[in-house]
């Protein structure tokens, strides 16, 4: 356990999530052109529905309550715990196609979106 500058408790991971260097190299650079060289990146569960979840990256100032801190090619990364649950053993990309270029996240762990139950009759 580590504690951030206010005293809240942090569980410390080396590998919850893999970030792609090229990821890495592409969030620092938007961070120092930013000057938020000092926030964490905050990887987090938006919501989920009948295609699966959606994802969140953010910056983030200070660590919350419970949040997982991992640290990989100079990212400070942090997770909170619901949403780890979903991003455990994800991958975070950075990737140019014809179409554009953005960040893609990866995740190995089967979720079953359209068999969520949230659907009222409009999912595939």
């Amino acid at each position: 356990m580590t504690s951030t500058s206010e005293n809240i408790e942090t569980t410390e991971t080396a590998e919850a999530i893999v970030v792609t260097a090229a990821a890495a190299e592409n969030i620092l650079q938007m961070m120092s052109e930013r000057d938020m060289s000092n926030h964490y990146l905050r990887v987090y569960v938006a919501g989920i529905g009948c295609s699966g979840p959606q994802y969140g990256l953010a910056f983030d100032k200070e660590a919350r309550e419970n949040d997982t801190v991992m640290r990989s090619d100079g990212l400070s990364i942090l997770i909170d715990p619901n949403s780890l649950a979903f991003l455990e053993g994800a991958t975070i990309d950075y990737v140019e196609t014809p179409q554009g270029a953005g960040f893609k996240i990866e995740n190995p762990n089967p979720l079953a979106g359209a068999a969520c139950g949230s659907c009222s009759g409009s999912c595939g």
